[in-house]
């Protein structure tokens, strides 16, 4: 069965006075605890109600309560409320602009990435073999097994 997915950006109105440094220190900081990550990942499948994400978690129900309060203020999570039930879903919108922030610096990574590449193609294809061993033996084939010489005591 094939799972849809809605992705929204993050509009005007739901950022209303909130700068995007502000949205961006918000999702870092949400994803910088190893709970939310886990809960965002288990949510990624389907939406869940509180104590269902909490059950894997051996942590409380309010602790977990508190990581999903964090996660909706970064808007990474919706919650729909029906009386005492509560159930959440993901929103990955935020995520997306995060990785457009991170994405305006992978040209700098990049770039070290291309000069490690011509680096490693200047030194050419030299192998290096340890001191004592046969540099003619082929890779993945073992030499035969010396057998220790017993010396006679007499």
């Amino acid at each position: 069965m094939a799972k849809s997915a809605v992705i929204r950006l993050v509009t005007d109105e739901q950022t209303e006075g909130v700068v995007p440094e502000e949205l961006l220190d918000r999702v870092f900081f949400a994803l910088s605890d190893p709970v939310r990550r886990a809960i965002l990942e288990r949510l990624g499948e389907e939406s869940l109600l509180v104590s269902e994400l909490a059950a894997p978690f051996d942590i409380s129900l309010q602790a977990v309560s508190r990581h999903i309060q964090v996660l909706v203020r970064a808007g990474l999570v919706q919650q729909e409320r029906t009386g005492r039930i509560s159930r959440c879903s993901i929103d990955v919108a935020p995520i997306f602009a995060a990785a457009v922030w991170i994405n305006r610096y992978s040209k700098y990574w990049q770039a070290q990435f291309d000069a490690l590449a011509g680096w490693l193609d200047s030194l050419g294809p030299t192998r290096k073999t340890r001191p004592g061993r046969d540099s003619r033996r082929q890779p993945g084939v073992r030499p035969p097994l010396r057998r220790a010489r017993r010396t006679r005591e007499g």
